[in-house]
């Protein structure tokens, strides 16, 4: 019997700001290690036990769920697009309703995109623990034995302290965030565990629990599930039934009121990396606790996180204790290694001063590459732009800006009003202002154009689009 991996990816991680942002979150991101959280995740719940994962993100990341599945040789199941984000209690019940729909005895793994377990044979271990519990009909979350007491995670009381075979044990409630004297209290209690928000369960039983105790969920759901139309390998849920759902958790909609509840404990290491801190904690400090990334490096600094993930920018730390100073080409935070939790402040207040490192990541991604805006005047622009082989930019014309493409890497195919032809390294081609035209990588290697802008005004929605093999509409980026 094979386990549906079902993968939520659609979260913004503001704690991890400025490498984490609305535009690109954490998952997408190699925080810990060469491949993405979401890369790690994918990789972790394949094998032989396991299905396709379905997934669900959001429409601006579906490209980049395929990108990165595809780089690392994993073939997705269904890819579901949530019109706009409503918590974890809509998304799984749109996993289950879907996966109903050919196996309504299908057993099904929901995890988050962004956590790391670097033990997955003991994962693995777990889930077969878990499935036990899963044939008698339970519902079953994962539980993490804490490390020490901490403020920053939901906890489960168990209705018994576990017995270190690893079996499942009843839940006997589901305990908010305490404060650290409580948090204290329940580790010395020894049948307290962290909350994953990681789950298991037979597609009938979460349908029969959704009915029982979120009613209010299904109709909407059902609706967004049944009303899905396909778009280019993904499938789109209907938009107008899925905004009458409440934005609610899981944990709140059924889990917490569902009496059939089992904790498979699990020991084998895992974090949510919900903070630099925990970015610090995960990253193999040295013997002084420094912990360096990208461009970095340290001078006599103790207990603190050191990265640049700028290739232009050096970051150096001289004499720092407790410090996490994170450096991007358009941002920089530093902050005491102890408020590393507050970092979503600082998003906030970008966000007041509309300054828009708050959301927009450098890179701006696309179905095609990326590309990063290199410097900007009042009439002026330069950007690198990265096309991935095969792929080519939509064929469109603009009103307030001319265009220069220089080719530094790779070849491509422009094609200008009713002329195309080919642009090799160190040629150039100048696309006036209202001209038709297009840009492609026909070759296989990525193609890199520098790209000089020039006019009244510069910005992504001066684009009137004739055509584009990724079916976006007028008015979309790239």
């Amino acid at each position: 019997m094979a386990i549906h991996p079902v993968i939520l990816c659609g979260g913004s991680g503001t704690r991890l700001w400025p490498l984490s942002r609305q535009s690109y979150p954490k998952q997408f991101v190699p925080l810990v290690g060469e491949e993405t959280l979401f890369q790690a995740s994918a990789r972790r719940l394949s094998g032989r036990d396991f299905a396709a994962p379905l997934i669900l993100t959001g429409s601006d990341f579906r490209f980049i769920v395929v990108e990165q599945l595809q780089s690392i040789g994993i073939d997705p199941g269904a890819i579901l697009i949530e019109p706009e984000g409503r918590n974890t209690a809509p998304a799984i019940l749109a996993a289950a309703m879907y996966l109903a729909k050919s196996d309504p005895d299908a057993v099904m793994l929901v995890a988050p995109s962004d956590h790391v377990l670097p033990d997955t044979e003991a994962f693995h271990d777990a889930v077969q623990q878990g499935l036990a519990a899963v044939e008698q009909g339970r519902l079953v979350t994962f539980g993490i034995h804490p490390a020490g007491p901490n403020t920053g995670y939901g906890y489960l009381e168990l209705a018994a302290e576990p017995d270190g075979t690893g079996a499942a044990v009843a839940l006997k409630s589901f305990v908010e965030k305490p404060c650290i004297d409580t948090a204290k209290t329940m580790v010395d209690a020894g049948n307290f565990l962290w909350n994953a928000g990681i789950f298991l369960f037979r597609v009938g039983d979460v349908l029969d629990a959704f009915n029982q105790l979120a009613a209010d969920l299904v109709a909407p759901v059902q609706g967004a599930v049944d009303g899905a139309k396909p778009d280019l390998g993904f499938l789109r849920l209907s938009p107008e039934p899925w905004q009458n759902c409440p934005d609610i958790s899981v944990d709140y909609a059924v889990m917490e009121k569902a009496t059939n509840l089992s904790v498979v404990p699990y020991s084998g290491g895992w974090s949510d990396l919900g903070g630099w801190d925990a970015v610090w904690s995960e990253s193999q400090p040295t013997d002084r606790g420094v912990v360096l990334s990208g461009s970095a490096t340290s001078i006599d600094c103790a207990n603190s996180l050191l990265r640049s993930d700028s290739e232009n920018l050096e970051l150096v730390g001289i004499g720092l204790e407790n410090i996490i100073a994170v450096a991007m080409n358009d941002a920089v935070l530093v902050a005491d290694k102890s408020r590393a939790q507050d970092v979503k402040l600082a998003v906030s207040a970008l966000k007041s001063k509309n300054a828009p490192q708050a959301t927009d990541f450098p890179k701006d991604h696309r179905p095609w590459g990326w590309f990063e805006s290199l410097v900007s005047g009042s009439r002026f622009q330069v950007k690198r732009i990265h096309v991935h082989p095969g792929a080519s930019l939509s064929l469109q014309s603009h009103f307030h800006r001319s265009e220069h493409w220089v080719v530094v890497q790779g070849t491509a195919r422009v094609t200008l009003n009713d002329a195309s032809k080919l642009v090799t390294e160190n040629e150039s081609v100048y696309i006036p202002v209202g001209s038709v035209h297009r840009l492609e990588n026909p070759g296989k290697v990525p193609l890199v154009v520098i790209e000089v802008q020039t006019g009244t005004f510069m910005g992504e929605d001066d684009i009137t689009r004739y055509d584009d093999k990724y079916a976006r509409g007028e008015g979309a980026k790239g």
